[in-house]
């Protein structure tokens, strides 16, 4: 079975697909991998080094020719896909829901791919090695500490010296999923005084086990906001108006807030307004790593660092990408278990049962036609 690995087009995707590691993995299950030339230069993976790795290195024509699975980091323009073999998977975050995502997925079909939407894997115990997200998202906490750190003019630890003392930095995460959950952990490392909120109540724990605050509404009715597959769902109306208050109450005194509140399928919500902001004393930070779905925080701009009142408000696109050789790492590990997972050694290739949850889940197309009830729902 012949593997391509793709050379990422999007602007600003420094990651790439497949590592000289996962590489050798994939050669030792029997396939044979080409790599578009230039793939891996972005995340520290030159082209020697894949062929050291025992992989062909050649342009997109050269690689894509018979091959019957491709493997990218985000979803590639339909037509730049011809030669591949009939049949051919595409294995990548293909953003079904986004705005050409319908369209995309129809171009898939249309060359006859199976088209495996990798963002979709259920968040179940057999398949949480290969959840882009929840590895992607580890490593976007992390960074929004860091990038908060760089633009904020002041120390984040407390520290006391012959000159006197230094309080430690306020930071507020609002959404503890995996990003939320890394970037307390970070910033505790780093030394700041953390609190964090989320709407779903189960999650008080998670915040109280990293030695971080639990700020939650209480007394109000219904207000789980626990959705489909682990990931927040949206709240009522009340809980909203309760929440802002308790937001508004806090977040004034705060350094630095990192929000990461996303909604699958739908817009991010909006965690804090202008209003809310203007509370914010001179010199603050606001990271928003909703910011390509709409944004948690009025006024962020996708792509910029802005200032709005004397608070900084980072938006930077696709956090990952800015730590490329670890997110591609992750990443590659993540198609190389899925890939794994699946391998049938008598076929030569991964096969996808189906009714697998797994399948059920990522597969968009398959005989040339969209089959997702979820996209075309």
């Amino acid at each position: 079975m012949k593997i391509a690995v793709l050379h990422e087009t999007a602007e600003g995707e420094t990651r790439v697909a497949a590592t000289p590691e996962t590489v050798r993995k994939l050669l030792g299950l029997g396939a044979q991998v080409g790599v578009e030339r230039g793939a891996g230069t972005a995340a520290g993976c030159i082209d020697e080094d894949y062929t050291a790795a025992g992989a062909s290195v050649a342009d997109r024509a050269g690689v894509l020719a018979g091959a019957e699975l491709v493997l990218g980091v985000r979803g590639p323009d339909p037509a730049g896909l011809g030669g591949t073999a009939p049949g051919a998977w595409l294995v990548a975050a293909l953003d079904p829901l986004g705005a050409d995502g319908r369209a995309r997925a129809e171009g898939y079909a249309a060359l006859g791919l199976e088209a495996l939407a990798m963002e979709w894997m259920p968040r179940i115990t057999r398949a949480q090695s290969m959840d882009i997200l929840s590895s992607q998202s580890n490593l976007a906490g992390y960074k929004a500490v860091l990038d908060a750190a760089s633009e904020y003019g002041r120390a984040l630890p407390m520290m006391m010296t012959a000159a006197g003392t230094i309080a430690a930095a306020r930071v507020f995460v609002m959404g503890v999923g995996v990003a939320g959950l890394q970037a307390i952990a970070t910033a505790r490392r780093l030394g700041a005084q953390v609190s964090a909120t989320d709407v779903r109540s189960a999650t008080r724990e998670q915040i109280q086990s990293l030695g971080a605050r639990p700020i939650f509404v209480e007394q109000v009715a219904g207000i789980e906001g626990e959705g489909q597959g682990g990931y927040a769902g949206e709240t009522s109306a009340e809980y909203q108006v309760a929440q802002a208050a308790l937001v508004s109450g806090h977040i004034a005194r705060q350094d630095i807030v990192i929000t990461t509140a996303l909604i699958p399928g739908r817009p991010a919500p909006r965690l804090i307004s202008a209003a809310q902001l203007a509370t914010m004393r001179p010199g603050s930070v606001v990271v928003d790593l909703a910011v390509e779905q709409g944004g948690n925080v009025e006024g962020a701009v996708p792509g910029a660092i802005v200032r709005r009142g004397g608070v900084t408000i980072i938006g930077h696109r696709n956090m990952p990408a800015r730590l490329a050789a670890d997110a591609s790492a992750l990443f590659a590990r993540n198609l190389f278990n899925f890939v794994s997972a699946f391998w049938d050694k008598e076929a030569g290739r991964p096969v996808l049962p189906d009714g697998d949850p797994i399948a059920e889940a990522i597969r968009l197309t398959r005989g040339g036609a969209v089959v997702s009830e979820r996209l075309r729902g």
